[in-house]
């Protein structure tokens, strides 16, 4: 059953909220303006009546973004999952985000989650977290489709088998205005993990730091990129036109990254660095 629905159209030349609907437990606040007065970009800020997910919650919404419109879907601040207290049901968390995507659009999804108040002794404490992403192209022609399962484990624990990472992170990036982040975040996180994988230096403490684990360098910071979406074919140009080969590329149209983190602040500082570019579209820097 639908408990939200959000219509953003071109009005005027101007992204515009066309419609708004919501109920219990799902509220919508979409301020006039945010950030700069260049920027036509529509927030929407998504909350949840008492701060947060409770037991037997469900939640489901539609959000349709018109052509040539640009929406930003955030929350206030970190979405809180709390305890069933005194229920016997297992403590589970599922999420799916379904995306469709047109051969012009730019999308950026940002989805993580920690481990819980590590400091109060929560690290991974629930049974089952399964978040689901599934991006199409065109209509329905699959594009992206991902599942992230964390459970606990008959031998071992997953506060045991996360061992000190206390945060994970998937990072969506898709179309031609985002092209330049892509590049971009390609390019730092391969020297990230260079400098904290093979040479560790001052410069790289940002993000990473040292563990005297059998003298091997564990990082506190990892990172990984890798390219999704159908091969572009590229004609290579010769002096002969008629013999000029097809040839088929690497590059797809969108790039995910993934991270696992110690800190939560580490993780913010690094979304605050690849994704700074994107001020002059939506206004304000993200995770400014």
């Amino acid at each position: 059953m639908e408990t939200g629905k959000v219509i953003v159209e071109k009005v005027r030349g101007k992204s515009t909220v066309t419609k708004c609907f919501s109920k219990y437990p799902l509220k919508f606040i979409i301020p006039r303006k945010v950030g700069s007065s260049e920027s036509e970009a529509v927030w929407i800020y998504t909350i949840t009546y008492g701060g947060g997910i409770v037991s037997g919650d469900s939640i489901a919404c539609d959000i349709i973004v018109g052509n040539g419109c640009t929406t930003v879907l955030t929350t206030q601040a970190s979405t809180k999952v709390y305890k069933a207290v005194g229920s016997k049901c297992s403590e589970q968390m599922l999420e799916r985000q379904v995306f469709k995507a047109m051969s012009d659009s730019s999308l950026l999804i940002v989805d993580w989650m920690t481990s819980g108040r590590h400091e109060r002794g929560e690290k991974w404490d629930f049974d089952l977290y399964k978040s689901t992403n599934h991006i199409f192209h065109d209509g329905d022609e699959p594009l992206f489709l991902d599942t992230i399962l964390l459970e606990q484990g008959t031998d071992a624990g997953l506060a045991e088998r996360m061992q000190d990472y206390q945060v994970t992170a998937m990072v969506i990036l898709l179309g031609p205005k985002l092209k330049h982040v892509q590049n971009q975040i390609q390019e730092d996180v391969k020297k990230i993990m260079s400098e904290s994988l093979h040479m560790p230096t001052i410069g790289s403490r940002q993000y990473t730091s040292r563990h005297n684990d059998h003298n091997l360098t564990k990082p506190s910071f990892l990172a990984s990129c890798s390219v999704f979406g159908p091969k572009v074919w590229l004609r290579l140009r010769t002096h002969h036109p008629p013999q000029t080969p097809l040839v088929g590329s690497h590059w797809g149209i969108g790039v995910v990254t993934r991270i696992a983190a110690v800190t939560t602040e580490s993780v913010y500082n690094f979304l605050q660095h690849q994704l700074s570019s994107m001020e002059p579209l939506l206004g304000v820097r993200p995770y400014s």
